[in-house]
């Protein structure tokens, strides 16, 4: 009979502690400051909203990678993308990384994206590149993807993307 006590008294307090568990992950009170509205994979201007503001964080960045012993240069102007869940997920899809990637152009062109049609060009950023150097101001503070187009020599067109984040509205250097 004590035995049997014992056991029911011990699933009495796991059951307490999985419904303790159950309730805290319920919560809806932050765990560290503001939170971020949840994004999904689907496309939503809403996701893209903070990116449209002004800030005082920027990007200044320039082409130092070789390919055979020849220097990448610009071949185009540098875009930059806000980081969302779909970006994100785009950015899997197009280039295999969320972080950073060099693929020939006709490669990340051949790749199909769902949601293809969805417009997000007002969002995107694009500056020139000149003497293999850009720059990117007045960026609010989040996560961004810059995309440059490249070539070396007589080489393809090869497409180089990396992430940066900003934060405290500092500029980030960026050498691709």
């Amino acid at each position: 009979m004590i035995k049997l006590f014992s056991a029911h008294r011990s699933l009495v307090a796991l059951t307490i502690l999985a419904g303790t568990g159950a309730l805290a992950a319920c919560s809806t009170l932050p765990t560290g400051g503001v939170s971020a509205p949840a994004a999904s994979a689907a496309f939503s201007k809403a996701d893209f909203a903070w990116s449209a503001s002004s800030g005082q964080g920027g990007i200044e960045g320039r082409i130092g990678s070789a390919q055979g012993g020849n220097a990448f240069a610009c071949v185009g102007s540098v875009g930059l993308t806000p980081a969302t869940r779909f970006t994100d997920a785009r950015m899997q899809t197009l280039y295999g990384s969320t972080s950073r990637a060099q693929l020939p152009a006709d490669v990340v062109r051949a790749r199909t994206v769902s949601d293809p049609n969805e417009d997000y060009r007002e969002f995107v950023r694009s500056t020139t590149c000149a003497n293999n150097s850009f720059k990117f101001e007045g960026l609010p503070d989040g996560r961004w993807y810059v995309i440059a187009p490249v070539k070396a020599g007589d080489g393809p067109v090869i497409v180089m993307m990396q992430q940066v984040q900003i934060r405290n509205g500092r500029t980030v250097n960026l050498t691709l």
